[in-house]
This record gives C-alpha cells, structure tokens and sequence, in this order.
C-alpha cells in the first residue's frame, strides 16, 4: 500500500502522523512530501522512507496514492497562510486514494459533527485510523466505514 503524508510550513502534523503510524506499522513504507522543504525534512526525520517537495511531487506522487493524510487545509487553494497551490489541492482532491484529514481551525474550516479538540489528539486520531484502515487494506478490505474500495 503506497501511503503519503503531506503537510506544509514546518512539518509538525506530518512529522507526528510520521512517527504514530511507524511506531505501529513499522515495515509500512511512507512517502513524505512537503510544501516546503522543511515541512518534507521534518518528516524524514521522523522516519518517512522517501521525501518529495513542491507542487509537482504533490501532484505526481498524489495520483499514485493508496492512502493520503494531511491536514485539511491542504484541501484548500491558498490554505495554510497560502502555501496550497491550487494545482496542490486539486492533486490532492482529485486522488482516487483514501484520505484521513487532520482538521484545524486555524485553516478557517469547522467540520461539523467534531468536538473540539487539541491538535495532538486530531493527529492521534487520524494516525489510528491510517493503521486500521492498513490493516484492513492487508486483511482484503471489505465494506467497512474506512474502505475506499482501493486495494
């Protein structure tokens, strides 16, 4: 399963999606990419096994995805104080993969239906879902409420 994580300015979010996920999966390939070249090292270093930065390898690698997790602003054209391109939120939109968001409401987005919670917690829980979602993925999938139908 080719699973992405992208995020933008330093990289927090994806760094800590990085670590959680490896930490239970650690043979589980990931493919780290940033806006920014900080935010793609911040996720090396955390463990990622291959980085790519910029527009082009958010939109090339995207397409290929089995699995992508970023934060939600990633969605929006001009999130994250302008640094999502529209060709970036589009990539990432239009990517047939299964996508866990880490909502934020520093990005101008309220999800309804979400309880408040600190960003550490959005992140734990969108890590935990990723793992069972690739777990089930290895399992044969199946109909449940994470399955993108993708195998």
């Amino acid at each position: 399963m080719k699973v992405v994580i992208i995020d933008a300015q330093g990289g927090g979010v994806g760094r800590m999606l990085t670590e959680q996920i490896k930490k239970a999966l650690p043979a589980q390939p990931i493919i780290a990419l940033g806006t920014n070249a900080l935010a793609t090292a911040a996720m090396l270093k955390a463990g990622a096994d291959q980085g790519g930065t910029g527009e082009n390898a958010i939109r090339v690698t995207a397409a290929q995805a089995d699995l992508i997790l970023a934060p939600i602003g990633l969605l929006l054209c001009d999130g994250i104080l302008g640094e999502v391109t529209e060709v970036m939120a589009a990539a990432i939109g239009r990517s047939a993969a299964h996508k866990i968001l880490v909502p934020s409401p520093r990005c101008g987005v309220t999800v309804a239906g979400t309880q408040p919670l600190p960003l550490a917690e959005y992140i734990s829980l969108a890590a935990r879902a990723a793992v069972e979602y690739i777990r089930q993925q290895e399992d044969g999938g199946g109909d449940t409420l994470l399955s993108s139908g993708r195998k």
